[in-house]
């Protein structure tokens, strides 16, 4: 029996966070996209406030799972202070707490172009 290999890439999915439990739907959903288009990468949703995870518990997951690179997705349509300064700021914590693991911090999924057409076009489909 072959045990399964130890992975090297995780994703995190940080958002702001709510007390209502309905509200995490779309994030577990991306979540459990991305598990499905990719089996061996390993996927954490992550809170800044008011649910758990927070990101340091997601982070903790991961680095205990073996993973040495870490990619944190931010889930925020605008880039408001919690993107822009809080954000930096956690992932410079984190850098110091585990020296050996590779963090990316992407940009916020609302300065993507393909987000911002995706947007306009349901905008334009809608009934």
């Amino acid at each position: 029996m072959t045990t399964p290999p130890t992975p090297r890439r995780g994703i995190v999915l940080f958002a702001h966070g709510s007390r209502d439990p309905l509200w995490h739907k779309p994030m577990e959903a991306v979540a459990a996209h991305i598990a499905t288009l990719s089996t061996h990468t390993p996927v954490v949703c992550a809170y800044l406030e008011l649910s758990a995870p927070d990101l340091a518990a997601a982070v903790a997951t991961l680095v205990d799972a073996g993973v040495q690179s870490i990619t944190i997705v931010p889930m925020f349509l605008g880039v408001g202070k919690h993107a822009r300064e809080d954000l930096p700021v956690l992932v410079a914590q984190l850098r110091q707490q585990h020296p050996v693991v590779q963090f990316t911090l992407q940009p916020a999924i609302g300065e993507d172009a393909r987000l911002v057409q995706l947007l306009a076009h349901m905008a334009l489909d809608s009934p």
